[in-house]
């Protein structure tokens, strides 16, 4: 097992790598020159040298490519061209707002996918009208669900707010609202916290919801028509009993996988629902810089988002091994 996790950390560090490489060349075939768009136009040629020395551009590519390489070990991703900022203080400023709005979507997708699972495995009119959402739900993107949600519950119904994150809470200010909210004992705050994000939350787990669905419907299909679970019916265990105790657990690990996987699908996509409901994350960080070509805050957040999706899918090919000892095979 230790090998097994060893080479799968491994085999992670050797995307991320390769990732590095590949941001390091889209940035130098780029027709955005650093020192230019750091000191302005109207810079003299004494100040582009200095600048080009201390940025290493002088430098032969390889030895700029370890130098750039280096500098993202110690969280060194440049000075954002729009904020004039150390990209890393940018990161951290708008990362929080965006992991928690991922952490509620995650779990509503786990939650319906569990759902929809359930559901469709079983007969009757239930079981169609949830394949029939499962359908709509596939075809639908993101952005759709949200413009729908805001003309339906915040227009018409007035039931959620349209834009925005909760005010943080108390003396507890690291950027998760509806936590921050919790340590100072304002439930209130919490619950605004948790209301402001459904709606954006929910445009970015449907898409995930469904394919988490559908992998643990086909899990839990043939799962139930394995020997062990016809044994369990012939000892007179109820059906409930038979899914909940012995058909599930055999059944999570692909939609485990599927899990990790439309995780990192969920941070790639925010961007746009974040720009949507005026989210203080790193997607309408991102929105704010690709008009202006701040290629350190793009490459920034490709290598964070990048790094993160390599990582979460690692660990759960690792907590699926745990699961299954036969994964590790």
């Amino acid at each position: 097992m230790a090998l097994f996790i060893l080479r799968r950390l491994g085999s992670a560090v050797g995307v991320i790598i390769a990732l590095t490489v590949v941001v390091f060349i889209l940035q130098k075939i780029s027709h955005t020159d650093p020192v230019h768009a750091l000191l302005g136009p109207g810079a003299s040629q004494a100040a582009i040298h200095a600048e080009s020395v201390k940025l290493g551009l002088n430098k032969p590519l390889l030895s700029q490519f370890f130098h750039y390489l280096d500098g993202l070990v110690h969280g060194n991703l440049g000075i954002s061209y729009r904020t004039r900022r150390p990209v890393a203080a940018d990161l951290v400023e708008f990362l929080p707002a965006t992991a928690e709005l991922a952490l509620v979507a995650l779990v509503m997708a786990i939650g319906l996918g569990a759902l929809f699972g359930l559901l469709s495995v079983r007969g009757g009119i239930a079981a169609r009208i949830f394949r029939v959402v499962m359908l709509l739900g596939a075809s639908t993107p993101g952005y759709l669900v949200a413009f729908a949600g805001l003309v339906f519950l915040y227009n018409s119904l007035h039931i959620l707010p349209a834009t925005g994150e909760a005010s943080p809470g108390g003396q507890f200010q690291t950027g998760f609202v509806i936590a921050d909210n919790l340590l100072a004992g304002q439930l209130g705050g919490a619950w605004d916290g948790l209301v402001h994000a459904i709606l954006p939350a929910f445009s970015i787990a449907l898409v995930p919801a469904v394919s988490i669905g559908r992998v643990f419907k086909s899990s839990l299909e043939g799962t139930l028509r394995s020997d062990y679970v016809r044994t369990a019916r012939a000892k007179g265990l109820s059906e409930r009993r038979v899914v909940a105790f012995h058909a599930i657990r055999n059944s999570v690990g692909p939609a485990l996988t599927m899990t990790g996987l439309q995780l990192g699908l969920m941070f790639a996509g925010v961007a746009v629902i974040e720009e949507i409901f005026a989210w203080p994350g790193i997607g309408y960080y991102t929105a704010q810089a690709i008009p202006v070509s701040d290629f350190p805050a793009i490459s920034g957040v490709t290598l964070v988002l990048g790094a993160g999706y390599v990582l979460i899918n690692a660990l759960v090919d690792i907590a699926q091994s745990l699961a299954d000892p036969r994964i590790k095979l």
